[in-house]
């Protein structure tokens, strides 16, 4: 199976005429069918492919080419921009830091042995053998409870170009991202802006991950352990090697084939709270497939990076806002499985789990 791809291009031309002309996008004729799909795909699937016309290949490449430069420095100086003490929220994360979900959750493990053969995910052997760097993008909260998750950013020296790269990227899959988030709630039956509203001054997290195809190129390889995202949508721009296996939501596994020019949605936890289950966060995993074998042979001859960029991209509900069901979901059955909690208290929980909180100073 293969990924729909949804261009966003109708849409935003809709929203935009009747944002000019004060009309309610939810009445403009042609727009609800759309929308209804969308909010269809993410929950049936949990992910999505999406063409923004914001969004251009070449603003992929341009991030992808900086990302290379960086990660292919030196381990000693990549480590000058860690900050464990800021749960490695700003800053570098290396290799062998982050633990995958599937190996410290026992009732996730139960759930892969109960798996068929052909849709188990690769068990790690530890941490991932991945380095990752995360950067803020968009405005921050001027007073929260949870200053870490909202800390000043980090630029290595020795590349000019990096905030404006990482902000002009960021900024556009954000855009993505809540025109999607605006269409799902209107495919729910909720106000176009019940999701976007929450997310105004969130977290969000430019997160790039690099992985060392020269060293770690062996097939069966896993670069990032079977997990779901903590956050609201997560988004990314298309790899230069392939490895991403994502399941939908009758438990089919299957590889993510990106088209050129688009970009890659799924579901992370806090839409599931806001839906109570309706959308579920969506599992996946980063490893070396035959695929990515190809990729590194093809990347050689051409003499070109062989560290695997992923341009991701984490948008999340603010901090100090409340995950709760919204409108209806408030109704459902499963809707005392998501009880209130803050957002930030939700990730810091969540960090706590996969060792990334437990780093923190004076824990």
């Amino acid at each position: 199976m293969e990924l729909p791809v949804i261009d966003l291009a109708p849409y935003l031309a809709i929203a935009d005429a009747g944002n000019r002309e004060g009309e309610s996008t939810k009445r403009v004729s042609g727009l609800t069918e759309l929308c209804h799909e969308v909010s269809r795909l993410l929950k049936e699937t949990g992910a999505l492919l999406v063409k923004d016309p914001r969004c251009t290949a070449e603003d992929n490449d341009r991030f992808i080419d900086m990302m290379e430069k960086y990660f292919e420095k030196p381990a000693e100086f990549k480590r000058l921009q860690e900050r464990p003490f800021l749960h490695y929220q700003v800053g570098v994360t290396p290799e062998g830091v982050e633990v995958p979900r599937s190996l410290v959750d026992e009732e996730m493990q139960e759930k892969l042995r109960a798996m068929p053969k052909e849709h188990q995910p690769l068990i790690p052997k530890g941490p991932d053998p991945k380095w990752r760097y995360m950067w803020r993008v968009g405005p921050r909260p001027s007073k929260t409870r949870f200053q870490e998750l909202n800390s000043e950013p980090v630029i290595p020296e020795g590349f000019p170009e990096w905030k404006e790269t990482m902000d002009s990227w960021g900024y556009k899959m954000i855009l993505a991202i809540e025109a999607v988030a605006e269409m799902a709630a209107i495919g729910f039956g909720l106000p176009k802006d019940a999701f976007t509203s929450l997310m105004k001054q969130g977290p969000h997290l430019l997160a790039p991950t690099g992985s060392d195809l020269k060293r770690y190129g062996q097939e069966g390889t896993v670069f990032a352990g079977y997990h779901y995202d903590l956050n609201f949508l997560t988004i990314h721009g298309r790899s230069r090697f392939p490895g991403l296996n994502i399941w939908l939501r009758n438990g089919q596994k299957i590889e993510v084939k990106v088209p050129i020019g688009c970009l890659l949605i799924q579901t992370g936890k806090q839409i599931e709270w806001l839906t109570a289950g309706e959308c579920t966060a969506g599992m996946h995993e980063v490893v070396v497939t035959k695929r990515t074998i190809d990729a590194i042979k093809l990347a050689s001859e051409q003499n070109r990076s062989l560290w695997r960029v992923s341009s991701t991209l984490f948008a999340h509900i603010a901090s100090d806002a409340v995950l709760k069901p919204l409108g209806h979901f408030a109704e459902s059955p499963l809707a005392s499985k998501y009880p209130s909690i803050c957002a930030g208290e939700f990730v810091e929980q969540e960090l706590s789990v996969i060792n990334l909180k437990g780093n923190k100073g004076e824990s």
